[in-house]
């Protein structure tokens, strides 16, 4: 045996060589741990949705066919699988909801059709949206409800702020109205599935537009008068 141990990954001076290997086998590394991550994630939703919202991480781990020591080393904890899992469910009602208005084009249409297929949405995945929604007992760093209220809120400031720009006026309050718009509907669609839908999804989503629709029509009013919305006062008591 020589009495000098030969290094190991020898490479050209420098070692650079050793160094951009390690670099790819922590990439491959990072690669396969997001892959297995969003496999775990999507095994998990499945879970919720056969065996409800209060399902606990040894059941999700089941489910999955790993044991929970697995599932741990991918989740420290069950609030980081619930964030997981909600960033999901949110990028599933962002999907939905986006190809439905871009099919439309009349304004009021664009409205009623994303307020049905938001009630449409929570109504067909209810466990998950509880799961989401309503998990006790979760240590919330970072809430995904909101993440995904502030993307869809953004998107329809987009359409307010073009609206009132069109005609001339301020864009300011495109964003609260837009905040507005997205928090009316949440509130009452959670008001809906805890009272366990006590009338149709049809009905509903035609008092939120009708209900929608009048304040946004009401901006076209207010644009119209002198000094545009700054003559609110004098508009509203005109109704």
């Amino acid at each position: 045996m020589n009495s000098v141990t030969p290094p190991v990954n020898p490479g050209p001076p420098g070692g650079s060589s050793g160094a951009n290997r390690g670099d790819g086998r922590r990439g491959r590394w990072d690669g396969h741990r997001e892959q297995r991550r969003a496999e775990l994630t999507a095994a998990a939703i499945e879970a919720i949705r056969m065996h409800g919202p209060d399902i606990g991480m040894e059941a999700i781990a089941a489910h999955a066919g790993v044991s929970k020591p697995v599932l741990y080393r991918y989740f420290a904890d069950k609030s980081e699988l619930w964030l997981a899992v909600g960033q999901q469910a949110g990028a599933m009602v962002i999907e939905a909801i986006v190809p439905a208005v871009a099919a439309v084009r009349e304004e009021r249409a664009i409205v009623a059709a994303a307020i049905d297929v938001y009630l449409a949405h929570i109504e067909a995945d209810l466990n998950l949206y509880r799961f989401v929604v309503h998990q006790p007992d979760i240590a919330r760093h970072r809430d995904v409800v909101a993440d995904v209220m502030d993307t869809v809120a953004s998107g329809l400031a987009r359409i307010f702020g073009d609206r009132l720009r069109a005609r001339g006026l301020d864009s300011g309050a495109a964003l609260p109205w837009a905040y507005g718009v997205v928090g009316y509907v949440q509130a009452v669609g959670d008001w809906w599935l805890r009272q366990q839908q006590p009338i149709s999804r049809e009905a509903l989503g035609d008092y939120l537009t009708t209900f929608l629709w009048g304040g946004i029509a009401g901006i076209r009013r207010a644009a119209d008068l002198p000094g545009g919305l700054a003559a609110h006062e004098g508009w509203a008591r005109d109704q």
